[in-house]
């Protein structure tokens, strides 16, 4: 008798909630990355913006060659706009090095991005954003509970 293949979220969910802390982040950026490859422009923008808004001006050099620094030059502080032209020369990579970095100086910048993910129907009907809002919640009840 075969059973039923277990469904590759629930096995990702599974190693997340027993990994420690440090391969949780990855698992959180790598689904960042996912979601940005897979959401229209003006989601990939909101993305972008909502990482850029809590790292200074040196963490953003720092990351992917400095492309989100040159996208922060541009604007006033402390307001950044991410415009969809700018979002043409992001790589799903270099949005996995921004949410590294993002989640090292604020962990409300993931908060964030779970209300950007379950606000948009594009966005949030995907198994990568289903995940990532598990993590989320995961890392929402961890923090409460220390």
């Amino acid at each position: 008798m075969q059973t039923a293949p277990i469904p590759i979220e629930q096995l990702a969910a599974e190693v997340y909630d027993s990994a420690p802390p440090p391969v949780q982040d990855r698992m959180v950026s790598l689904l960042v990355g996912k979601i940005y490859e897979s959401a229209p422009v003006a989601e990939r923008s909101n993305l972008v913006t909502s990482l850029m808004k809590p790292l200074g001006v040196l963490s953003l050099v720092a990351v992917a060659n400095g492309i989100f620094a040159n996208i922060r030059f541009r604007n006033d502080w402390p307001d950044v706009q991410v415009r969809p032209d700018d979002v043409q020369n992001i790589r799903a990579q270099d949005v996995v090095d921004l949410a590294n970095y993002a989640q090292q100086v604020s962990t409300q910048v993931l908060d964030g991005l779970a209300r950007i993910v379950t606000g948009s129907p594009v966005l949030a009907t995907s198994a990568a954003a289903a995940l990532l809002i598990h993590m989320l919640v995961q890392r929402q009840q961890t923090r409460r509970s220390t």
